[in-house]
């Protein structure tokens, strides 16, 4: 699938991007190029895959879950608010 101009000003539109005149060109190249690919995997035999088909053998690796102790990353984080009372942010309330 090819991406011309008029297609273009309409996802500019629909995403509220601007993108300058002199980018115009690379950016439709660059959408086209990716469409392409997509249309490469669109032709994919999938039919007999399990949807929670993996490359990995013994599933996704977890990491081990250990807490890391005690962390100033609280306070140093809320020395910036305007106000703060235990660990928390504190806000005008929007709930009557």
């Amino acid at each position: 699938m090819q991406i011309d101009t008029a297609l273009l000003a309409k996802l500019e539109k629909l995403s509220h991007l601007y993108i300058a005149e002199e980018k115009k060109e690379e950016v439709m190249a660059q959408l086209s190029e990716i469409l392409g690919y997509i249309d490469n995997l669109n032709e994919l035999d999938t039919e007999n895959l399990s949807p929670a088909f993996s490359t990995l053998t013994d599933g996704t690796p977890l990491r081990e879950d250990v807490p890391r102790g005690e962390s100033d990353i609280p306070e140093k984080i809320l020395k910036h608010a305007p106000q703060a009372a235990d660990d928390f942010f504190i806000v005008p309330a929007i709930i009557e």
